[in-house]
Parts: C-alpha cells; structure tokens; sequence
C-alpha cells in the first residue's frame, strides 16, 4: 500500500439521519499498486482520527460507520475502529461501490 493522500480540516458526519458539524478530522488514504504502478481497483485503506467527543454516546460505537464531509465537499466512508475517536477502513473505493 501505498501513501496517496493526507488532509485534514473541520468537516460533517452523517450517522443514522443525523448530520453533526464541527468535527475535526486527520485522514491518510493509501491504495495497493500493481508492479506497473497501476493502481489496483479496490485495494485501498483509509485510516485516522476524529473528534467524537461532541456525538451523542449511542453514536459512538465502535464499529459503527460514518460518512464524512470533507472540508473540501468530498465524502468518505469511515468506520470507528477505536473510542478515541480512531477510524479505518478497507475496500471498494472512497466510498461504497455497488458491488459490496
């Protein structure tokens, strides 16, 4: 895997049909390469942290799955790995493709 991506801001979670503003985020995205340094569909990791602390506390599950407004418009999918606010995620994509 390789380093493609490191952005960090104030950006919006969605969660159960709550959207909650204000949240801080470090995000590193990482995708696997073929030996031609094609990138490999699919193979991919998103991992970092948010700051939880103002979310409701049934919403801070781990393992619960969020999508998260970029400060920049895009939308990601991250899963809380950790309750420190930790997130990652593996798969399809930058968010969820129609196959999965």
């Amino acid at each position: 895997m390789k380093l493609i991506e490191e952005c960090s801001g104030v950006g919006e979670i969605a969660c159960e049909g709550e959207v909650f503003g204000n949240v801080r985020y470090a995000i590193s995205r990482y995708q696997g390469l073929a030996r031609s340094g094609l990138p490999i569909p699919g193979l991919h990791r998103i991992e970092g942290a948010l700051e939880i602390g103002g979310l409701p506390e049934p919403l801070r599950r781990v393992g619960k799955s969020y999508a998260l407004t970029l400060d920049d418009g895009r939308v990601i999918r991250v899963t809380l790995a950790g309750e420190d606010g930790r997130v990652l995620t593996e798969g399809h994509g930058p968010s969820r493709c129609s196959c999965c």
